[in-house]
């Protein structure tokens, strides 16, 4: 159920969008629904969070889940994504970042 004042969407830069929806159907299992040649709409779920930490950067980070996190960065790899941060130990679990083949930034999380 949509509400007044939540977060509902979230859209990302994709540059080459072929490449960026191959990354993302190989890697996660993600689909599609296309609107014209240069937009592609994904339905995935959305929680979020601020992170005030400086040391961070400016822009918005959106954080997948994984089961196995091992397993996940493998998927990552293969599909060509480039590993930014090996797995840490944050409050909660773990999590890598990586960069799309569009140049953003992702992390993947996991309670393990």
């Amino acid at each position: 159920m949509r509400e007044d004042g939540k977060l509902d969407y979230l859209e990302m830069p994709a540059g080459d969008l072929a490449t960026v929806k191959a990354f993302y159907g190989e890697a996660f299992g993600w689909t599609f629904e296309d609107f014209g040649p240069t937009y592609a709409a994904f339905d995935q779920g959305l929680d979020g969070g601020f992170d005030a930490d400086p040391a961070r950067t400016l822009t918005p980070l959106p954080v997948l889940f994984a089961t196995d996190l091992e397993a996940m960065l493998a998927r990552v790899e293969a599909a060509g994504g480039v590993i930014l941060q090996a797995p840490f130990a944050f409050p909660g679990g773990r999590r890598f970042h990586f960069r799309d083949p569009a140049g953003n930034e992702l992390a993947v999380w996991s309670e393990t």
